[in-house]
């Protein structure tokens, strides 16, 4: 266990900082699950808008130090892959 005043007083901030990214955390999880849920409903317009809303929120994430800049990267490439290939499944039905 931490002694010294300085040790102690790290504690405390790491505790302080942990509540708050675990926050950041979760409501980037939300977003990002809202793009995933109109994916699986199958409606592309709500997907491309619960995307849009994700986007800044991700790389929010990023210049918080939650994430790293190529997670949040990936995540919203891989999203957006997901809402495109939605458009090209429609496509493929109307025609």
């Amino acid at each position: 266990m931490a002694n010294s005043p300085s040790a102690r007083k790290r504690i405390r901030q790491t505790e302080r900082r942990t509540a708050v990214n675990k926050a950041r955390r979760s409501r980037i999880r939300t977003f990002i699950r809202k793009v995933e849920e109109a994916i699986a409903g199958g409606d592309q317009s709500a997907a491309l808008e619960a995307l849009r809303a994700a986007q800044p929120e991700i790389m929010r994430g990023v210049t918080k130090g939650v994430f790293h800049k190529n997670t949040a990267a990936r995540k919203i490439s891989r999203l957006a892959r997901r809402v495109k290939m939605m458009a090209a499944g429609a496509a493929d039905a109307q025609a």
